[in-house]
């Protein structure tokens, strides 16, 4: 392995996004970051408000992990859960399979839908954006056997389908009009044809049991788990070893693709990674919602908080709407910034490591530790809602404090 090669791999970990992030945090504190300013004094008010936000949601403090799983449930009601209870599965792989299936189609379609996409649900009549929008959609796609190729087993995503999924499978799927924008729909549909190509490409990896599908990764994992457990970290190592090559236009280092990972002028370090700031955050988010399937098919994921939050807009919007975080320049939450500008990394770098010290801050108030509400269940609780919170309190169309232009490809 070249030392280049190395390199990009130590970037593929949580632990890589986590010791950079904190190293932007102490950049900022210091008051030496280009683009944000850093108010600490607006921690305890910002933990306030998750610790308020979690108890509305869940007045027992019986938190569920955040994940894709939520998305499926209107009113109370989980769909996804509903529907398998009624299938005859033959073991509990052959559901994990299914499950692994549905959570990695359905999070490589959640990058943001924009402020004015609506998902008209069927059932209800509800017109539900953004995540809970883009989950009911998938999922109303998956039920169908919109990636299947066997009409006769509909709950499953073949590569060979996923490779050859067309514009207009998608835009049916995802009700997109003329009067129903939906930010990226074309990095959308690259993206689940690359994730078809490179299962079809790893029959080793994704078809041990099966034709290649998504869900041979659970296989893969469960050959990992030593004494049928399993760190979550491990997960998202997987993951962005085995799928690094389906994201579209990244940084590569050593022939290795970056995936979700930047660059940021004042991470400097000695070697090749000097300026790079890993962040993976849909990756991480996919992590997440493997979790819940490898639990119901035995297998115990530990240390859950070996992975980090989350940097994407409604996480960060929580610190800027709340004051944590003031732009240095005035005018920058007026322009539109690209994922890659600095103000954008900066931004989602420092979004990971303030979630570490808001969730130290909420378990203190709610005299819990990590292992009771590890940083999964904060974050679902939690910051999320109450970044989403402040965001409709804040603007009409409930959109993130920094204009992102978006190819719906990141967060």
């Amino acid at each position: 392995m070249s030392s280049e090669t190395s390199a990009a791999l130590s970037l593929l970990s949580a632990g890589a996004v986590r010791e950079r992030a904190h190293r932007l945090l102490t950049m900022g504190l210091e008051d030496r970051l280009p683009s944000f300013r850093i108010h600490l004094d607006r921690i305890d008010s910002t933990a306030e408000l998750v610790v308020q936000t979690t108890r509305e949601t869940y007045p027992s403090l019986a938190v569920p992990f955040h994940s894709r799983w939520r998305h499926f449930s209107v009113n109370g009601v989980d769909r996804w859960a509903g529907l398998a209870g009624q299938v005859a599965w033959p073991d509990r792989a052959t559901r994990a399979r299914a499950e692994f299936d549905l959570a990695m189609v359905s999070v490589f379609l959640d990058a943001g839908a924009g402020p004015s996409w609506r998902y008209c649900d069927p059932v209800t009549g509800l017109a539900i954006g953004r995540s809970e929008g883009l989950g009911l959609a998938s999922l109303a796609m998956f039920v169908g056997g919109a990636f299947s190729s066997d009409r006769r087993r509909p709950l499953r995503a073949d590569a060979d389908v996923l490779a050859n999924l067309s514009m207009t499978d998608l835009i049916r799927g995802m009700q997109v009009s003329d009067t129903n924008s939906l930010v990226g729909i074309e990095g959308r549909v690259h993206l689940l044809r690359s994730l078809g190509r490179l299962l079809a490409s790893k029959p080793a990896v994704f078809g041990r049991f099966d034709m290649p599908r998504p869900g041979g990764l659970f296989d893969r994992l469960a050959s990992l788990a030593d004494d049928r457990t399993l760190p979550a970290a491990t997960i998202l190592s997987e993951l962005l070893r085995e799928l690094g090559p389906i994201w579209p236009s990244r940084l590569m280092l050593g022939e290795v693709p970056l995936g979700d990972c930047w660059k940021h002028p004042m991470l400097t370090t000695d070697d090749v990674t000097s300026q790079l700031m890993p962040l993976h955050k849909l990756s991480q988010w996919l992590a997440y919602s493997l979790i819940e399937p490898l639990q119901n098919a035995g297998i115990a994921v530990t240390d859950i908080d070996g992975l980090t939050g989350l940097a994407e807009y409604r996480n960060g919007g929580l610190f800027i709407d709340n004051g944590v975080l003031t732009f240095r320049d005035d005018s920058d939450a007026l322009r539109e910034h690209d994922v890659a500008s600095p103000l954008v990394v900066e931004w989602r770098g420092l979004t990971v490591a303030l979630l570490d010290r808001v969730a130290d801050n909420v378990r203190r108030r709610l005299g819990l530790d990590a292992k009771a509400l590890p940083l999964a269940k904060i974050l679902e609780g939690g910051t999320w809602a109450a970044g989403r919170r402040l965001a409709r309190e804040r603007r009409a169309d409930a959109s993130p404090p920094v204009k992102i232009i978006s190819d719906g490809t990141v967060f």
